[in-house]
This record gives structure tokens, C-alpha cells and sequence, in this order.
């Protein structure tokens, strides 16, 4: 008898609590699995990180062989690690406002040198300058080295040439937007001239800001902008998306003049714009006197 009852208390134990068993271990399968793809996610953000903190500098300037010779029109101008950045001034004693041209990564002077001279031929002074690493300036690349040398330039201009800072126009082109931008976030300046700019480098990669620092984060630096600005991008811009630019749009709270064009890229803008790229400079330009 007593065998019995142990025997339907045993059964009983297995249909009221059986159930509970699986249940149970379903949820230490699911907490572990959790903890796993948690586990994933915090070393593949973290791998991310490391990786931008080593290689980003890499990706960002890939400073090309110079592509032009040392010459009396070179000016060299110090900057403040002891290194000397290599320079180009058009003078133009016509030229109510005098041009800080920026270039983009992978170019130096000899390769935007015919872009400059256009600008001159359309009733401008022109300074452009190559970032520490490029061209024939000295010194190591990276974010800083060319914030340093774009302010070189601005205070050649300003102490040397006796430029007014508020006729001078901040042309930023592609990675050149960094530098431009940084100068402006600082110094009252006649306008911004941003063609093919981003919001920043990472955003470049990610859209969204996800890891704790960036490079050249123009967006963080809107605020600070009190000129105006011509935005000047292509809509098939496959190198910066054209997002960026409708990004910065909407971001700046300064007057802001676009030229978007339709159908272009990142390196057409001019072939596919035509004269359109050209009267929107000069437009820019004849809208700062009013």
C-alpha cells in the first residue's frame, strides 16, 4: 500500500510540475544566448573603435606623391609642431574678396592649381595651401596638423597680405570642409564655400555617430557658424553621400545657398553643372554685399 502511494504522489509530482521543467531551462537557454549576442555586439564595438583609432588617419588622408615642383611661387609657412607647409597665393589687387581654397584628400596644389586659376580668372584672390604630409609639406598627417595649417594660411593672408578676415570666403572641398569649417566655427568670415563636404568622416561610413570621438565633425561645430554658407553637391554622390549635404542644410541656422545637382558625383560636379557651378559662385559672391 505504502508502495502505491509513493508511486501516485511520484506520479502526480511529474504531471503538475513537468511541465515547469522545460520551461525553466528554456529560459537559461534564452538568457545564455542573450548574453552571447551582448557579448558579440560589446567586442565587435569594441574591435570597431580600435580599428578607427589605428587605421581611420590611413583611410582619411591617403596623401598622393607631390605632383609639382618647388619654385619661387611656393610659400613656405610655418606651423606649430616646427614643420613647413607648402603654399600658393594668386594675388588679385582687383579682387574685393580673397578665396582660402581647401582641397580634397588624394590632390595637392599641382593638381587643383587649374581649378585656382579659374577662380582667379573669375575676380578673385586665391590661397590655397597643402595639408602636413601632402604635396611638398612637411610634417605628419591627420585632423590637427591640417587645422594648424589652414590657420597658417588664414594668418598669412590676414598679418602678411593685410586681408580683412570678412573678405575672405572659405571654399572647403570634400576633405576640405573639415579645415573650413574648423576656421569658421571661429573666425568672422565673408562666407563658406562647402562643395562635396560631410557632416563628418565616420558618418561617412556609419550615417550615425557611433563611436565616442570623430574626425573633422563638422555638424558638432553648426552652432558656431555665423557667415553664410553655399552648399554645392551632387545627388549621386557615391564618395559623400547626399545626405550629408541635406544634413548641414537643415543643421545650419545661417542664410544657406545650394547648388545640388542633379545625376552628379563626387568628382563630376563641374562637367555635370556647367556654367550653373560657376554662377553660383559668383552669385555667392555678389549676395555678400548686400
Amino acid at each position: 500500500m505504502a508502495f502505491k502511494q509513493r508511486r501516485f504522489w511520484t506520479i502526480l509530482h511529474r504531471v503538475l510540475f513537468f511541465p515547469i521543467v522545460p520551461v525553466k531551462k528554456r529560459k537559461s537557454r534564452w538568457t545564455q544566448m542573450l548574453l552571447h549576442i551582448l557579448t558579440f555586439l560589446v567586442v565587435l564595438y569594441l574591435a570597431l573603435c580600435v580599428f578607427a583609432l589605428l587605421f581611420a588617419n590611413r583611410m582619411i588622408f591617403p596623401a598622393p606623391k607631390a605632383s609639382y615642383s618647388d619654385d619661387k611661387s611656393i610659400i613656405r609657412l610655418p606651423i606649430k609642431d616646427g614643420s613647413e607647409i607648402a603654399a600658393i597665393y594668386l594675388e588679385n589687387p582687383d579682387a574685393e574678396y580673397t578665396i582660402l581654397y581647401s582641397h580634397g584628400n588624394a590632390e595637392d596644389l599641382g593638381h587643383i592649381l587649374p581649378h585656382l586659376k579659374e577662380l582667379h580668372k573669375r575676380g578673385f584672390a586665391v590661397m590655397a595651401y597643402d595639408y602636413p604630409g601632402y604635396g611638398l609639406s612637411d610634417g605628419r598627417v591627420g585632423e590637427q596638423g591640417s587645422y594648424e595649417a589652414a590657420a597658417a594660411a588664414f594668418s598669412y593672408l590676414v598679418i602678411l597680405r593685410d586681408v580683412d578676415p570678412e573678405k575672405i570666403i572659405l571654399y572647403g572641398r570634400s576633405l576640405g570642409s573639415g579645415p573650413s569649417f574648423e576656421i569658421a566655427s571661429k573666425r568672422a568670415v565673408a562666407g563658406l564655400i562647402i562643395d562635396g563636404g560631410f557632416a563628418s568622416t565616420f558618418r561617412v561610413m556609419t550615417r550615425k555617430k557611433i563611436v565616442p570621438w570623430d574626425i573633422f565633425d563638422n555638424l558638432g561645430k553648426v552652432d558656431d557658424i555665423s557667415s553664410p554658407v553655399l552648399l554645392i553637391h551632387g545627388t549621386q554622390d557615391r564618395t559623400v553621400p547626399f545626405s550629408h549635404a541635406q544634413t548641414m542644410k537643415e543643421a545650419l541656422e545661417v542664410p544657406v545657398t545650394t547648388l545640388f545637382v542633379e545625376g552628379a558625383g563626387h568628382n563630376n560636379l563641374i562637367e555635370s553643372a556647367h556654367d550653373d557651378y560657376w554662377d553660383a559662385i559668383i552669385n555667392f559672391r555678389e549676395s555678400l554685399k548686400e
